[in-house]
């Protein structure tokens, strides 16, 4: 699984319009921009440092997706959703982050339809690329390695 679902790339005239439209956020390195299943109600852009993708694997375990660095937006697509956050973030190293609602995120979006279209363009492409992993898995799959009952009394 990866965090595609949760990161577009940004160009940089839009990340400079979203950014007049943020607030700006430290976090030490460790600390959580947002956790797996709280509600989404903020996409942050990393401005600074690097953030980790966790997807919680059972109580205190947590599997490393990716890291992201500057101009990653996240939680684009479940705040878009309305739905809660599918992974945790969390920096890496210190890292600035900036933050926008997800209310005043739409309402910027019905105010410049020029940006709505873009985000839709790399939500669909986000979405397509999802498709081609899967397909690629799918056709490829692994299969775990037995070992025979030899192997294991060497």
């Amino acid at each position: 699984m990866s965090s595609e679902f949760v990161r577009v790339r940004l160009s940089q005239e839009m990340e400079d319009s979203l950014r007049q439209v943020m607030t700006r956020q430290e976090f030490s390195q460790g600390s959580a921009l947002y956790r797996q299943g709280a509600s989404a109600a903020r996409i942050y852009l990393v401005e600074t440092g690097a953030v980790r993708m966790l997807l919680s694997a059972g109580e205190d375990q947590n599997q490393l997706l990716e890291v992201v660095g500057a101009g990653t937006l996240l939680g684009l697509s479940d705040s878009m959703a309305g739905q809660h956050y599918r992974v945790t973030a969390e920096a890496e190293e210190p890292t600035t982050a900036a933050f926008i609602s997800r209310e005043a995120f739409l309402e910027f979006l019905s105010r410049h339809q020029d940006f709505c279209m873009q985000v839709l363009r790399l939500l669909s492409e986000n979405l397509h690329g999802l498709y081609h992993k899967f397909r690629s898995v799918s056709a490829h799959p692994g299969r775990p390695r037995r070992r025979s009952l030899d192997e294991g009394l060497s």
